[in-house]
């Protein structure tokens, strides 16, 4: 009796599967329950998963046709005006009896838009362009010259733009703002034309910023083409964040680690087996434990997954049950290790005096 009891003193990794059911029974204060790992069972958790994924947000949520094309504040126009006969600007005259028809032209090649979103223009004054295309602008300033040129030709074009452009930061090799103009660039081009991300696709997040709405997608989700692969807009933000997932691995394995997903998509059998596996001189085969928070209504419960390694048909099911992020997976030790300690023990206490007794012998 007094050795029996002395085996729940004994150090050990963690439970055994009788004190795990066991806790669930009696001391189940946070109100977890465990579940065998079955068809059912997993139909039930694929059906909870879908729901989930439906109800996640994604980029595709911010998609929207948005012109590129708009001039702003701070950007800096070119604009050339080409003039038939006389010009405005001195470069055409009537040089006696001979009148030159030929057209001239006079550049302005950096005009910029000041903070109200005007520029100005001999002869035509203060014009309000923030808004507008440059086609708009070009209609604008040949009206203004109407009537004091002979038929005005106006080219207008951005020389740089403040406006058109977004910005990319975060966990990427160049950071930086981006000039999107009339390109019709999407969310995947901005990340490879800054370098691309620092680290695995599958361990970093996009953080997208539109106007007031932010959205968070992996980006090892995107492809590129698709609704969340955005058209970009001016004023986007872009940022790329490192957060691997990871599940945690404990009880009787070769090592209790944290372990990267580094792939997409990651089933039980392929952690147990990144995990090591079961011990033979320590573990339970039948007791393999998933532990993890399932939401419920506006909750969530905690539920421990069963799996019973010693049923063949364990192995095909653990190969369907797709782990996720923060998921803790226990292997408990086989009850007959704490006796089997125990005894250790006792002989490690003894042997030096029947060695010693041996020899006197």
């Amino acid at each position: 009796m007094l050795s029996l009891s002395g085996c729940a003193t004994l150090p050990a990794s963690g439970p055994t599967a009788g004190e795990i059911r066991s806790g669930a029974r009696r001391d189940n204060a946070i109100g977890f329950r465990i579940v065998d790992v079955d068809a059912p069972t997993l139909a039930e958790i694929d059906r909870r998963t879908a729901v989930l994924d439906a109800a996640r947000p994604t980029l595709t949520s911010l998609a929207g046709d948005r012109r590129t094309d708009f001039v702003g504040p701070g950007d800096v126009l070119t604009i050339d005006i080409y003039e038939v006969g006389a010009s405005l600007f001195g470069s055409g005259r009537d040089q006696g009896n001979f009148y030159d028809p030929s057209a001239k032209g006079e550049k302005f090649p950096a005009v910029l838009v000041d903070h109200d979103g005007a520029i100005r223009l001999p002869y035509v004054g203060r014009l309000q362009v923030a808004g507008r295309t440059v086609g708009d602008i070009q209609d604008l300033i040949e009206q203004g010259l109407r009537g004091k040129s002979q038929h005005p030709q106006v080219l207008v074009g951005i020389k740089q733009s403040a406006t058109d452009v977004v910005y990319v930061g975060g966990d990427v090799r160049k950071p930086g703002r981006l000039d999107i103009m009339l390109q019709q660039q999407r969310l995947l081009d901005a990340i490879a034309l800054a370098g691309g991300p620092a680290n695995s696709s599958e361990d970093t997040i996009v953080r997208f910023a539109r106007g007031d709405n932010i959205v968070e997608e992996r980006l090892g989700r995107i492809r590129a083409g698709a609704k969340d692969d955005l058209v970009l807009a001016p004023g986007d933000r872009i940022e790329l964040i490192r957060r691997p997932r990871t599940f945690i691995v404990l009880g009787a394995t070769s090592k209790v680690s944290q372990v990267s997903f580094e792939t997409g998509d990651l089933s039980l059998a392929e952690a147990v087996a990144r995990a090591g596996g079961p011990t033979d001189t320590q573990a339970d085969p039948a007791a393999v434990f998933l532990f993890r928070y399932e939401p419920v209504g506006a909750g969530e419960q905690p539920v421990i997954y069963r799996l019973n390694m010693l049923r063949p048909a364990s192995y095909f099911l653990a190969q369907r049950l797709a782990l996720r992020d923060k998921d803790v997976l226990y292997i408990a030790n086989a009850a007959s290790n704490r006796p089997a300690k125990l005894v250790g023990i006792i002989n490690q206490l003894f042997s030096p005096f029947l060695t010693a007794r041996a020899i006197a012998n």
